[in-house]
């Protein structure tokens, strides 16, 4: 699975490769996340433990910017669309895509891909690593 590091300590291609892998997985399995035979339940474990450790992977190392956690939320969205499928409209009756909002609500977990996830990945790597009172910790929550 391997991580890319480049010259300028961009994070911004291993990000790519992580989507590009995670895109890859996705496919593999979209015909199990449309499927009417499997419960949305069984859909989102499909998807937590195939998917998401594909891009995730590293992740304990990532610093991201504004635009990168844009893109792995894009991504998140684009499997869940396909995991919770569309919604028939009240008022005209026609069948549309879920509005990020309501993706939000019906997906119970915390989003993998916010700050404050990642960090937690950040955390339990240092503390493993390290225990809480060695410096990768210190440094992690900015003690001195």
């Amino acid at each position: 699975m391997g991580t890319n590091l480049t010259n300028q300590s961009s994070i911004q291609e291993e990000i790519k490769t992580r989507l590009k892998s995670g895109q890859a997985c996705y496919y593999s399995v979209q015909n199990l996340l449309s499927s009417s035979l499997l419960t949305k339940n069984l859909k989102i474990k499909i998807y937590r433990t195939i998917i998401l450790p594909v891009v995730l992977y590293g992740c304990e190392t990532w610093s991201l910017t504004l635009r990168e956690e844009r893109r792995l939320r894009v991504f998140e969205n684009r499997v869940l669309r396909r995991i919770f499928g569309p919604k028939r409209d009240e008022v005209t009756g026609e069948w549309r895509k879920l509005r990020n909002e309501e993706l939000n609500d019906l997906y119970w977990s915390p989003n993998i891909f916010s700050g404050d996830q990642i960090e937690k990945n950040e955390m339990g790597w240092a503390c493993s690593a390290y225990g809480e009172r060695r410096g990768v910790y210190r440094v992690l929550v900015g003690e001195t």
